[in-house]
C-alpha cells in the first residue's frame, strides 16, 4: 500500500507545481485509513524520545506547504533508491507541523506515513503544535479533508479523525549522536530533563486549558519560543502566542538553555516553530538553532525555507530555497476570524 502513495506522491519534478488546491485529492478514503493504521502501529513501538544517528536532514514547519517539500527533495535528494534517491546515506528527520495554513496538507501527510511505513528507522516524524486536532480543526487541515476528501471532519470515522488518532502517538523529541535534541518548539518553564519526555504516555491529547504540571510540559514543548536575543534573560511573557496572558505559553532566554543543554550533556538544540528569514537562525550563541522549511509563510513573509543537514562529525550545513511566485496556489486565504484567534506568528 505504501509503494501507491510513493509512487503517485514522491515526483519532485512532475507534481504539479499549479496544482487546483481546491482539487479531489487522488485517493480513496479506504486507503488512507489503512495507510494511517499502518503507520500507528509502526510509531506505537518506538519510544517517545527517538535516538537518531547521522548524517541526517532536519527539516521544520512544512504546513501543508507540499511544493517546498518537493523542491527540497528535488534540489538535496530524495528519501528513495533510486538515481535522485539518499535513503542509503541519510536519515530525515521532520519537527512537525505538517498541516494547516498551507493548501496541501493531505499531500504532506500521506507521503510522510507513506515514507515511515517504507522506512520506519529511517523517516522520523515529530509532533508539532499543529498535529492537535483542536488546532488543525480551525487552521485548514479539517477544511480540505472536508473540501477534497467530500467528508465530514466531525465523523470518528473520518480521515481527519484517523490522522488526528496518528498526531496523539507522535513523538516529542529525538536526540541525535546523543549530543543534539530535536523537539517543536522548545524547553518553555518547566522541561529540565530528558527524562520527563521520556515517561509521558501516549496516545497524548494536548490540553489548552493547563491545570496540571504534565499539561504545561507538553505546552512547553510544543509552544515555546526563545527570546528576542541572547541578552533576554530567563522566562519570558509571549504575547504573541499568549494574547491573554495566562502565563501557559512562554519565551525562554539562552541562559535557559545552557542550563538544560548541560544538565542533559547534550550540545545543541534544534527546533522550528517559528517562522525566520534566512530558513534557519541561531540563538544562545549558535546552541540552539531554529529551522522553517516552508517559504515565503502564509504568502506574506517572503522568508527563504531550510534543511539542515548534519553530518556525521555532527557539523552542521543548512541548504536554502527562496519563494516562487506562485504564492496564492500554496496558502489557504485568511479566515478574518481564525487570524483573529491565533494569527500566524511574524518572523523573528
Amino acid at each position: 500500500l505504501h509503494s501507491i502513495f510513493i509512487n503517485q506522491l514522491l515526483r519532485p519534478r512532475e507534481w504539479a507545481t499549479q496544482q487546483d488546491p481546491n482539487s479531489k485529492f487522488n485517493f480513496r478514503k479506504e486507503l488512507i485509513l489503512t495507510l494511517a493504521d499502518q503507520c500507528i502501529k509502526i510509531i506505537q513501538q518506538q519510544p517517545m524520545v527517538v535516538k537518531l544517528r547521522a548524517p541526517i536532514k532536519v527539516f521544520g514547519d512544512v504546513h501543508g506547504q507540499y511544493q517546498d517539500l518537493m523542491r527540497f527533495f528535488d534540489l538535496w535528494g530524495t528519501p528513495s533508491e533510486d538515481a535522485t534517491g539518499d535513503i542509503e546515506a541519510y536519515d530525515y528527520l521532520f519537527l512537525g507541523d505538517y498541516v494547516d495554513r498551507g493548501s496541501h496538507s493531505l499531500e504532506t501527510v500521506c507521503l510522510l506515513m507513506a515514507l515511515k511505513v517504507k522506512y520506519p528507522d529511517q523517516i522520523h516524524m515529530l509532533r508539532g503544535n499543529h498535529e492537535d486536532r483542536w488546532i488543525n480543526n480551525a487552521f485548514g487541515f479539517a477544511d480540505e479533508c472536508s473540501m477534497r476528501l467530500a467528508e465530514d471532519p466531525t465523523e470518528p470515522s473520518s480521515v481527519f479523525s484517523k490522522i488526528n488518532d496518528l498526531f496523539d502517538w507522535l513523538p516529542l523529541a529525538a536526540i541525535i549522536e546523543d549530543k543534539i535534541i530535536c523537539l517543536h518548539g522548545g524547553i518553555g518553564s518547566t522541561l529540565e530533563k530528558v527524562s520527563q519526555i521520556e515517561v509521558l504516555k501516549r496516545p497524548l491529547e494536548v490540553i489548552h486549558e493547563v491545570h496540571t504540571p504534565l499539561q504545561q510540559l507538553v505546552v512547553d514543548i510544543l509552544w515555546s519560543d526563545p527570546t528576542d536575543s541572547d541578552q533576554d534573560l530567563g522566562i519570558q511573557p509571549n504575547y504573541i502566542r499568549d494574547p491573554n496572558s495566562t502565563g501557559n505559553i512562554v519565551k525562554y532566554g539562552p541562559d535557559k538553555v545552557e542550563q538544560f543543554l548541560a544538565k542533559n550533556q547534550l550540545y545543541m538544540i534544534l527546533r522550528a516553530h517559528e517562522c525566520v528569514m534566512d530558513g534557519f537562525e541561531r540563538f544562545a550563541g549558535g546552541t540552539l538553532i531554529t529551522v522553517f522549511s516552508a517559504t515565503d509563510y502564509c504568502g506574506r513573509h517572503k522568508n527563504a525555507g531550510a534543511v539542515l543537514f548534519i553530518t556525521r562529525k555532527a557539523e552542521i550545513i543548512p541548504k536554502l530555497i527562496y519563494p516562487l511566485d506562485n504564492g496564492d496556489n500554496n496558502w489557504m486565504a485568511d479566515d478574518e476570524e481564525g487570524s483573529k484567534k491565533r494569527p500566524p506568528t511574524p518572523p523573528r
